[in-house]
This record gives structure tokens, sequence and C-alpha cells, in this order.
């Protein structure tokens, strides 16, 4: 048997344990515990230090297996499921009998996608059943994208932690629910509007913020995917004006951009630039923001990306990331 092998084996065996597993994906690092365990769920929650009204998503080998956890499976699902996964999308649908609340937050819908890491699909395929795996890091702080910032976050409290590598897309999945009637987007990830709208041959739709009759779901508090660092958004030119009276004042800040600015001031700031795409930012943004939590800034300054639906769901992540400081005032620049 190959090492790979060997970890694929101990991690399943660990699983079957009501152990938790570090399981990378191609989103983030997930916290996986067999979903059908109620125990060993309630040991993600107590890991992170989760709400436990904060439904889970449940990640399956294969298609195969919607049938095992939804019931009223609208043929949207169907499509949506043939489409994209495995890969970076979540459904929500009408959870069958026997779903544990422990999963759902006790709501009648459970979240389920297909991940697109082969050594999730291996785990996933010898496990046989579906793991309850939100993001493996203290609730509402920076998802993971090494296994080493799962170490970081929670320690012994795993098992054994998986190493895929650095995760491809870097950001969560989209989640759509198809619970009531009409797709209607609950988080945006990797997979647009755009691209289900086009697979469904019929409209796709934004959630409402009002809408107080959407299930509860995973990522969407308003605070969320945070550093321990203040985050603040901010233009070019506000960006500018803040490290030079950083510099003048002798404070250290973090900051990270997309535009490169040659006569940015050196002193008392730690620089970080990602590319100017949403794909490629996407992938670095996690991986970024912790570097700069890390630094012993006292406050992390953004660049704020475009508004245009490319960039929807970085600016989601980062609107949640900047929520504290602009609770107290230090927002969005204006559009």
């Amino acid at each position: 048997m190959t090492e790979h092998a060997r970890d694929i084996a101990a991690a399943v065996d660990a699983l079957r344990a009501g152990q938790l597993v570090g399981l990378p994906t191609e989103t983030v690092y997930g916290l996986a515990a067999d979903a059908r365990n109620p125990d060993a769920v309630a040991k993600i929650f107590a890991a992170k230090g989760r709400p436990a009204n904060h439904p889970l998503i449940v990640h399956l080998a294969s298609a195969e297996q919607l049938d095992d956890w939804a019931r009223e499976i609208p043929e949207a699902a169907r499509i949506l499921a043939a489409a994209f996964w495995p890969g970076p999308l979540t459904l929500i649908l009408k959870r069958q009998r026997g779903v544990p609340d422990a999963v759902t937050g006790g709501q009648d819908t459970v979240g389920l996608r297909v991940p697109a890491h082969p050594v999730a699909h291996a785990v996933l395929s010898a496990f046989g059943g579906g793991l309850a795996a939100p993001s493996a890091n203290r609730f509402g702080r920076i998802s993971p994208t090494t296994a080493a910032h799962v170490r970081e976050e929670l320690g012994s409290s795993v098992a054994m932690v998986l190493d895929g590598g650095e995760c491809e897309v870097g950001i969560e999945s989209t989640i759509v629910d198809l619970s009531r009637g009409v797709p209607v987007v609950l988080r945006p990830g990797r997979v647009s509007v755009d691209e289900m709208s086009r697979a469904l041959g019929a409209p796709v739709f934004a959630a409402d913020a009002l809408d107080s009759s959407a299930p509860r779901a995973s990522g969407t508090l308003a605070s969320h995917y945070a550093p321990t660092t203040p985050v603040r958004l901010l233009d070019v030119p506000a960006l500018l004006a803040e490290t030079v009276a950083a510099a003048q004042a002798g404070r250290r800040i973090g900051v990270l951009s997309r535009t490169l600015i040659d006569d940015a001031p050196a002193h008392g700031s730690v620089w970080l630039q990602l590319p100017n795409d949403p794909v490629g930012y996407a992938h670095g943004l996690y991986r970024d923001l912790r570097r700069l939590d890390q630094c012993g800034a006292e406050v992390l300054l953004v660049e704020a990306p475009p508004r245009s639906i490319e960039w929807q769901a970085v600016n989601d992540r980062l609107r949640r990331a900047a929520a504290d400081a602009t609770a107290a005032g230090e927002g969005l620049p204006k559009a």
C-alpha cells in the first residue's frame, strides 16, 4: 500500500470512529465528520466554536447519492448537478428523513455538494457516506487553503489533516437554494449566476436581503471570513493617503492591492499584491489575508475590487471580512 493510500485509509478509519479530519477540497479545506453521526458532527461545532443553529454542507462522492439526502428534488437540481458536479456548487434542497438536525441547524433543508478534489473524492468514495465539512478554521475567521493553515487553526482537535496542496479555487462554493420553487443564490462563488442560468435555460436569482423565508446557509452572516486585524476597503487614492499618513506616524499597516503603486511608501507597511483578475485574486485572497494578519499590523487596508458581476464573489468575502470595521464607520468607498 502506498503512503497516499495509507493516509486515505487512516482518514476513513478516523471518520468511521467519529473523529474529525482536515480534508482538502478545490474551494477551501474542510473540517470533515460523518454527517450521519450527531456526536461526530457536534465535535465540528466544538472545534470551530460554531453556533449550533448554523447549518453544515454535506459532501458526497457523486450525484448518485443525492436521493439519500434530499427529497422533492426538482429537475433544476438534477441539471445543475450534471453541469457543475464535481465542482464548487452547493445545492440547498428539502432534506430526507433521517438527516440529523445537527447537520441542518434544525431546518427542513440540507446543503449538498460533490467536491472536485482527488483527495476528497478518494476519501468520500472509500467512506461511502456523506461528510459534513465546513471550512476548517475557527468560526468567522479566514478559511484555510493549505493543510498548514488547518493545523495552525485547530491543532489537536483534528485527528489528522490530509495534505492536498493549495486549494485551486480559494474561496467557498456558490450556494443556490432550490427548496422554494425558483433557484436563488444565497452565497456567490466560482460558479456564477450566468453560468447556472445558461445551464437551466431559465433565470437564477440573487438573494434578497429582506427575504426572511430563505434558509440559513453557511457563510452568510454579516461578519465572516475575517482576520483578527481590522480590515478596511478603500479605493486607490484613499489607500495611498492612508499609507502615507501611517508612514509619517510610524504606524504599521498591512496592504493588499491589485494595482501596482510605484510611489507607495514602504516604511511601516507590508504590501502584498494579488492578480487583477477575479479568478486569480480569489485563489490567493485568503492566503494573503492570513499572511497580513500575522505581520503585526494594526489595520489591513484592501484595495476595493471592481463592482462588476465577475467580482461578485470576491466582493462578498471582502465585505464580510470588513464588516466589523464597517459597523464602526470604516466602510466601503463611495461608488
